[in-house]
């Protein structure tokens, strides 16, 4: 049982080289650029409470279990022991899962499905049996994650062809462009080592770690923005950024317009 926990006990090694820069950390770069998660899951619980005191309290899990990631990010990268591995790659599962239970839109809910609630139960078995039968092909974890990713992405932009919004559009265009990118940082640092190597410049996973937080940033508040214009229009929702609007460039997030008269609960 403590091979799990030994260092290097993942068959997973990234390009950078090990034990460059410390005796006691495999992956130096790749692991303080996981401190990224830190820096940015706090300011977007921040700016992201209002939303979720009005709509629902749940959506601070999304950044509280992206604090979680970075600490397993961390800890994986800095000692590449398999159980680094299965905590980093499962809790970005259990994100991407609460992320579906809070906001996948209820029209493409199944036929047998009725309401949020149950939708949830049923992502819920689902990502626990996910958890299960990830230790059965762990190296194949990574990819089933992204293809999670680019089912999100797809259910999107189906939502978003009727959308005339142009600061919406500019977030969605803006949240896939960091995304593609981020993926082929991730691709190109796990397929092209190679090429990289003869360049010395091993570094891109740790890159991937910086613009997945990011992405995700302006992908939930994006979501979200969706999600209180159709369940809680009086709040009249709008978009802004942080730290100055004006700039349209920064870290997204929603602001509620409606006066505490217009609103109203169910």
């Amino acid at each position: 049982m403590a091979g799990v926990f030994s260092y290097e006990s993942s068959e997973v090694d990234w390009c950078e080289d090990n034990y460059k820069h410390s005796e006691n950390v495999v992956e130096y770069f790749n692991t303080m650029s996981s401190f990224i998660f830190f820096v940015i899951s706090p300011i977007m619980l921040y700016l992201l409470h209002p939303y979720a005191k009005e709509r629902n309290l749940a959506v601070h899990l999304v950044w509280i279990m992206m604090v979680f990631v970075g600490i397993f990010s961390l800890y994986f990268h800095m000692t590449l022991s398999f159980m680094g591995q299965m905590l980093d790659e499962l809790s970005i599962l259990w994100v991407l899962a609460i992320c579906y239970s809070l906001w996948f839109p209820r029209r493409h809910f199944p036929s047998f499905v009725k309401d949020r609630r149950t939708f949830s139960r049923m992502v819920l078995i689902i990502t626990v049996i996910s958890t299960l039968s990830s230790f059965v092909k762990p190296t194949a974890n990574a990819y089933a994650l992204n293809c999670f990713a680019i089912h999100i992405l797809y259910s999107l932009f189906m939502e978003l062809r009727s959308c005339t919004d142009e600061r919406v559009l500019r977030l969605a265009w803006a949240s896939t462009g960091l995304w593609v990118l981020a993926i082929s940082c991730w691709i190109s640092d796990r397929f092209g080592c190679s090429f990289w190597q003869k360049l010395n410049f091993c570094y891109l996973h740790g890159i991937w770690h910086i613009l997945i937080v990011v992405a995700t940033a302006y992908a939930t508040t994006l979501v979200a923005y969706m999600d209180a214009s159709l369940e809680i229009p009086y709040s009249l929702p709008d978009l802004q950024y942080w730290p100055q609007n004006k700039w349209a460039i920064g870290l997204p997030y929603i602001v509620l317009k409606g006066s505490t008269k217009t609103w109203k609960r169910c």
